[in-house]
């Protein structure tokens, strides 16, 4: 794990630490994919994942976050969704 400061401009922009880019193989002119969890940023290096679209990356790695969740909330089935669909919009 390499834990690296970076600070933001006045842009929003960063440079990423070199030991960062050397690990993520990135050179200038790569794009990178940021990914927002909570008050966190995933950046991934796009060229390790060409063959996939980023959007439909970064849904696959929410479904994977959120493995289990629904069997935590006591959602067994469909008809638990909607009826706390229901309740919500009740309470809404």
């Amino acid at each position: 794990m390499i834990v690296e400061n970076a600070k933001v401009m006045t842009k929003g922009q960063i440079t990423l630490p070199s030991d960062i880019r050397k690990v993520l193989g990135l050179t200038p002119g790569d794009r990178v994919t940021l990914v927002c969890e909570g008050n966190k940023v995933v950046l991934m290096n796009e060229s390790d994942y060409a063959e996939e679209n980023p959007a439909i990356r970064a849904m696959r790695e929410f479904q994977d976050a959120m493995q289990g969740e629904f069997e935590k909330a006591g959602l067994v089935d469909e008809g638990d969704v909607v009826a706390l669909t229901k309740r919500f919009r009740r309470e809404i």
